[in-house]
């Protein structure tokens, strides 16, 4: 494929499960669906409603995950830097660090390899191996379910 993107010779990453993609100490937001967070509810054994009640807010129209108060930290970043929700983490976790604000030019990468230790280390991607995990939408069934799923 034929393109003019910067990185159309592909990227290098490798996660180092450091959990810095997580972690504040910036304040974030961490988009959930409607389907991610009934999964999510699932996997912790809980309501959906309990789920939206202790873990969630609304922004707008849209619904992020809370972050600790104090450090601002994914609420779900527990002990020894594990996800507690990992088998069911929204789509934008799945698909660090190929965001747009990360893609947008050799800089954006280059600033975002600061804060996580993986970029521009190990396993090469393809820019067409980049184009897809970027645009995935709904990871769990493979279909586009729009533009609730921010980066």
């Amino acid at each position: 494929m034929v393109n003019d993107k910067w990185y159309g010779l592909g990227l290098h990453f490798e996660c180092e499960a450091c959990g810095n993609c997580c972690k504040g100490p910036e304040e974030g937001y961490i988009w959930a669906t409607e389907k991610e967070l009934a999964m999510i509810a699932k996997q912790l054994g809980i309501s959906i409603e309990q789920l939206k009640e202790e873990y969630t807010e609304k922004v707008g129209n849209d619904t992020t995950l809370i972050e600790e108060s104090e450090t601002k930290d994914c609420i779900f970043l527990k002990d020894r830097l594990r996800c507690e929700i990992y088998p069911v983490r929204p789509n934008q976790c799945r698909t660090w660090p190929f965001w747009n604000m990360n893609l947008g030019d050799v800089d954006d990468w280059n600033m975002a390899a600061m804060r996580c230790p993986g970029i521009n280390r190990g396993r090469l991607y393809s820019f067409e191996e980049i184009e897809e995990i970027r645009n995935q939408k709904c990871w769990w069934d493979g279909k586009d379910c729009g533009p609730s799923t921010k980066k």
